[in-house]
């Protein structure tokens, strides 16, 4: 069946950088468009970036600049670099086939001093 599983995340100061990871089984990943979502404590989950099977990328207002999805192939795994960290960034943050239900257990990222 399709599994997604992240990692990556963890605890860092604000303006610091974290590298998600999504690995994907189960499907032809590379035919896939990919997509990072996050949630943040009584907020509703929101669309981060996004990546398509040629590589282009969209990002929310929130992170353009800051944020940058890839993706490997060869690996199946689907990246987002995170720089210049921000408290408001703190959440957790889940993988997913984009427009499908397929979604892993995400990972949690806290920006604090």
């Amino acid at each position: 069946q399709v599994q997604l599983v992240e990692s990556g995340g963890g605890l860092v100061q604000p303006g610091g950088s974290l590298r998600l990871s999504c690995v994907v089984s189960g499907t032809i990943f590379r035919l896939m468009k990919m997509a990072w979502y996050r949630q943040a404590p009584g907020k509703q989950r929101e669309l981060v970036a996004t990546i398509t099977t040629l590589s282009n990328t969209n990002y929310a207002d929130s992170v353009k600049g800051r944020f940058t999805i890839s993706r490997e192939n060869a690996k199946n795994t689907v990246y987002l670099q995170m720089n210049s960290l921000k408290p408001e960034d703190t959440a957790v943050y889940y993988c997913n086939i984009y427009n499908q239900n397929y979604w892993g257990k995400g990972t949690l990222v806290t920006v604090s001093s």
